[in-house]
């Protein structure tokens, strides 16, 4: 099983790159990436925050679980 990181998703849709995100959240791009291909541990609820305010969307909008098998 494992969580699946829509990010990429959620900012296409709203036409954000990932600049101006990070800018606008605080983090570096870098930092950015490696969340939206899933490659960190975890991530600060602060930050997921910022990134669904800013986005307008919901935690459940860039998260998902995908359970072993699918």
């Amino acid at each position: 099983m494992e969580i699946v990181v829509n990010l990429d998703v959620v900012m296409a849709m709203r036409k954000v790159s990932s600049k101006e995100l990070a800018k606008a959240i605080g983090i570096t791009e870098a930092n950015l990436s490696l969340l939206k291909r899933g490659k960190v541990k975890g991530v600060r609820f602060e930050t997921l925050a910022q990134i669904c305010h800013y986005l307008e969307c919901q935690p459940g909008d860039l998260l998902a679980f995908k359970p072993d098998g699918e």
